[in-house]
């Protein structure tokens, strides 16, 4: 049977995290955001604990690298703080710049920059212009979002080289849920016991943590973050969409016009590092009988 390919599993991951995170803004009147944080990292680590049942780091660089990528998770998780303040579509737009900053500085093409400010241009016109509609704080919080997220890709995808299976993701979750349950209990309290509240933070743990963190490990095993940043792309329309479905957040035709320029910044970044100019191509294999191969564009003596 043939993998799955690769963008398929990033696209999943869309789509399973933005109805997670909206179903998860659902609880902030009975916990709070933290205490959503708290049941979303709490839950996925016990789940993922029991599925891959990770041997703690041995070396060095695996605890630097679990570390820092449960910081990063951690880290990604203020996007829910940032839900308080703004509609989930313009704070999933907002923390989409993170992937697409960090396409940026791993590319060298002109045209990347271009898209970059069509993405710009786009989190403007979700909120018309009026910079007083949403709250800095809030808007504060989706980019230091961003930033983690940015983070995460790149440290994901060292885990998932390093490791075959799912170990270091398991461990990192766990240590992000270190850093946020306590503040999560300190606001949610009790309520978070309550068993409605805890079978929906069961389902947001599934479907906004362990699977599409899963998906993306997988998926950066074959493609590089840059690659998988912008693959995101969709993020923005996915959150507008699960926002109207499960939270009845209304957009207006503008602001969807707003989400289709990020979306589609992002989609033009994936087909332009796609297209490779004449002479930057991978190695070509030597021909039978021949000392010599190809690269970039001109044979290379291997004898």
């Amino acid at each position: 049977m043939a993998p799955v390919p690769a963008p398929l599993l990033v696209l999943g991951s869309v789509v399973s995290i933005q109805f997670g995170q909206a179903l998860g803004k659902s609880l902030f009147d009975e916990v709070g955001a933290t205490g959503a944080v708290a049941l979303r990292l709490g839950l996925a680590a016990v789940i993922l604990g029991l599925l891959h049942r990770p041997a703690p780091p041995r070396t060095r660089a695996e605890v630097v690298t679990v570390l820092g990528l449960g910081t990063a998770i951690a880290g990604m998780n203020l996007i829910y703080l940032a839900l308080v303040y703004l509609p989930l579509g313009l704070a999933t737009s907002l923390q989409l710049l993170g992937p697409i900053a960090l396409a940026l500085v791993t590319s060298r093409r002109w045209r990347h920059g271009a898209l970059a400010v069509l993405a710009g241009g786009g989190v403007w016109l979700f909120h018309g212009g009026d910079v007083t509609a949403f709250s800095l704080p809030g808007v504060l919080l989706a980019l230091a979002s961003g930033a983690a997220m940015a983070a995460y890709l790149l440290l994901s995808s060292r885990a998932g080289q390093a490791s075959p299976n799912g170990r270091p993701l398991a461990l990192a979750v766990t240590w992000a849920a270190l850093l946020t349950v306590p503040l999560g209990v300190a606001q949610g309290g009790t309520a978070l016991l309550e068993p409605p509240t805890l079978a929906t933070g069961l389902v947001v743990a599934v479907l906004s943590a362990v699977l599409p963190y899963s998906l993306e490990l997988a998926a950066l095993r074959r493609l590089p973050p840059r690659t998988v940043g912008v693959l995101q792309s969709l993020e923005p329309a996915t959150a507008g969409l699960a926002g109207t479905v499960v939270l009845a957040e209304q957009l207006r035709a503008v602001q969807w016009l707003a989400l289709g320029c990020v979306s589609a910044a992002s989609a033009g970044t994936v087909a332009l590092g796609r297209a490779r100019p004449p002479g930057h191509g991978e190695p070509v294999p030597r021909a039978p009988g021949h000392g010599q191969e190809v690269r970039a564009g001109r044979p290379a003596r291997t004898s």
